[in-house]
């Protein structure tokens, strides 16, 4: 399985950014989707995700700022980020777990200045 995600940027706090990863290979129709996050000095964490069955988890953190949702075409995930903040700063992998195997993308960084 590969992931290819949109390209992040630089955003002013308050702002949103929009996010994309479009996964292609052997995709199995029962997985997990989604966003983590890695800051410069910080463990790399969860940012939210959904099923297939569309089922969804968040970090406390995003909660009611992030959306996280699919594609039409079920291998494509979105991470919408509305009133970014400037700790939101970080690389932000996609994430595609299935068959008890999970597979990263190559990260895009975000950065939200203030």
């Amino acid at each position: 399985v590969q992931l290819v995600e949109s390209r992040g940027g630089l955003v002013q706090a308050g702002g949103s950014l929009r996010l994309s990863c479009a996964a292609s290979g052997s995709i199995y129709s029962i997985n997990v989707m989604g966003w983590y996050r890695q800051a410069p000095g910080k463990q790399r964490e969860l940012v939210a995700t959904i099923t297939s069955s569309g089922n969804t988890n968040y970090a406390d953190s995003v909660k009611g700022r992030f959306t996280v949702s699919r594609g039409n075409a079920e291998n494509t995930v979105y991470l919408q980020m509305n009133s970014l903040k400037p700790e939101d700063t970080a690389v932000y992998y996609c994430y595609h777990y299935q068959l008890d195997h999970g597979y990263w993308g190559q990260g895009t960084q975000v950065t939200v200045s203030s």
